[in-house]
């Protein structure tokens, strides 16, 4: 729906891949590795809402208990590192929030979902950091730091790639007539998060060297008020100030200045800007900022030997399957319901605005649920009972587009009181959604062998998180197979990008929707969902009810 990042964090049960005002892309939470040594540190995923916008993850150290309540009256000896850690976050959240903000871009230029199914690989990397993490936490110069190893030459990339596509972006995204470079866009915003992702174990990992043992609770801190910003910059305020409308009808007026033609703010220039931020900071870093030598207490094929043997585990295999498939009924719901919205004529830069009521919802609501998680029995007390509410959130999301197309005061205007409902929609479905995700991090703390804590956690949220971005893409590829469309002229298919081309060019040809695959969709997987709990409520339960000893590597 609307798109912020708390993602996946775009993410994050994952970001609802396009679909919520605080995430790119949902409600999938978005892995979080902290370096593969300190296995007393859990990791945990981000998660993104339910509307599109990237949730933050919370502080891994206070799901497993440490650091919590440790005094705070040493913070200022750490002032400068806690003010570095700061910024590299906020840089994190500026190529996520770019690559959240491009499938609203590409909506409005009229590409199909295929495309967008396609494009919505860019956000798979922050979902499979294992596979390198302890490559990053490994492999490293004793002469250049342990951490600056990867992260200056990781953000030069970024620099680099960001600076390229600004020169670039207007071929990419497709100008006139010419159609967008899907598969280019793909390749250069999965190199951004690829970067992004691994710019992430480095700074997660750094976090717990570069502060004192007193202050290394504020790790999370920076992280989830850097990133929020960095996303929420890049994101929901270059939207705002990119649409001309949005310009023209606020912001010019304070500025004193005519109606314009563009907005403030144009994807070459922010993106150019963005770019020449990243590489003279990262200099500075290098140039500036001493790294401690840090040994590393792990070697790289203990790292890789301890995710196999987990792996080989019987109940891992089960709760694997279990992970796979237990998003796939909110596909639709959190993948596909923000770029309806905009198909419908919803203005993008007011559909991610919707963002910044739901911060604070995003904020206050895990806080409060986890008082209810912290049970000895978070998946059969709570997950399991949110599971129907918000299977339920699908059908609700459906009405909405469906009213959305009829109640417009004027083309891409809708009456107060429809941005209001939405966003009670919105909020509603973080409530569920939050008390699954809550829920799955507990259980995942709860069962992880504490022998090798930080890898284990990692393994379970990997699976979790792509568990809720496969589904998504599959949805988006889906809709446009399930829907009919035909020309008004011959009566031709209009489906295609391609062919609705070919429909409008002739004379008084227009595409007239016979069935929207999108309804179809969310119809089939809330009834799925429901069949799913029936045969799979025994199975999660059974998961909670299990010796502690079998999720264990060494009995």
């Amino acid at each position: 729906m609307v798109t912020t990042r708390r993602q996946a964090k775009l993410g994050a049960e994952n970001s609802d891949l396009n679909n919520s005002p605080t995430s790119p892309r949902g409600d999938t939470p978005r892995v979080r590795h902290r370096s593969t040594e300190r296995f007393n540190h859990s990791s945990k995923p981000n998660q993104t809402s339910s509307n599109g916008y990237m949730k933050l993850d919370q502080s891994e150290y206070d799901m497993t208990g440490a650091n919590v309540g440790v005094t705070r009256r040493g913070w200022k000896k750490d002032r400068g590192s806690i003010l570095l850690l700061l910024l590299l976050y906020v840089l994190q959240g500026i190529p996520l929030g770019f690559s959240g903000s491009v499938p609203y871009i590409l909506m409005t230029r009229h590409v199909d979902y295929k495309a967008q199914a396609l494009f919505s690989f860019a956000f798979y990397p922050f979902s499979m950091k294992l596979l390198w993490a302890p490559i990053v936490d490994s492999v490293f110069s004793r002469r250049m730091g342990r951490r600056k190893t990867w992260l200056i030459p990781i953000q030069y990339l970024i620099g680099v790639f960001m600076l390229y596509i600004s020169f670039q972006v207007n071929e990419l995204l497709g100008v006139g007539d010419s159609p967008a470079q899907i598969h280019l866009l793909v390749f250069l915003f999965t190199s951004l998060n690829l970067f992004a992702a691994t710019q992430d174990i480095v700074v997660d990992g750094w976090a717990l060297s570069i502060l004192s043992a007193e202050n290394v609770g504020y790790a999370s801190t920076c992280n989830a008020v850097g990133q929020t910003a960095g996303y929420f910059i890049s994101y929901s305020v270059f939207l705002a100030f990119e649409s001309k409308n949005f310009c023209n009808q606020y912001i010019y007026p304070l500025l004193a200045m005519p109606t314009q033609e563009t907005g403030l703010l144009t994807l070459e220039g922010f993106m150019y800007f963005w770019g020449v931020v990243f590489i003279i900071t990262t200099t500075l870093v290098w140039i500036f900022k001493r790294e401690e030598d840090e040994q590393c207490q792990e070697g790289l094929t203990d790292s890789y030997k301890s995710l196999w043997k987990i792996l080989w585990l019987p109940v891992i295999k089960e709760y694997i399957l279990f992970s796979l498939t237990c998003k796939v009924a909110f596909a639709a719901a959190d993948g596909i319901t923000g770029l309806k919205l905009i198909e419908a004529g919803m203005q993008k830069e007011k559909l991610a605005l919707l963002a910044v009521p739901l911060i604070p919802v995003q904020i206050i609501l895990p806080l409060l649920i986890s008082r209810i998680t912290a049970g000895p029995r978070p998946m059969s007390d709570v997950w399991i009972n949110a599971y129907p509410f918000r299977l339920l959130m699908g059908l609700v999301f459906a009405a909405v587009v469906y009213m959305s197309s009829g109640i417009q005061t004027s083309p891409g205007e809708f009456p107060i009181w429809f941005y209001l409902m939405l966003v009670a929609v919105y909020i509603a479905h973080q409530v569920c959604s939050n008390c699954q995700y809550v829920s799955v991090m507990a259980f995942h703390a709860q069962v992880s062998d504490p022998a090798i804590g930080g890898t284990y956690m990692t393994l379970l949220n990997t699976w979790n998180n792509i568990g809720g971005t496969w589904p998504n893409t599959a949805a988006l590829f889906l809709v446009d197979f399930l829907t009919t469309k035909t020309c008004s002229v011959d009566g031709s298919s209009c489906v295609s990008e391609e062919q609705a081309k070919a429909c409008e060019a002739l004379e008084n040809g227009k595409c007239i929707t016979i069935l929207d695959g999108y309804y179809v969709l969310s119809v089939f997987l809330v009834v799925f969902g429901f069949v799913w709990l029936l045969f799979m409520r025994k199975r999660v339960i059974g998961f909670q009810n299990l010796n502690p000893s079998a999720w264990k590597v060494l009995k």
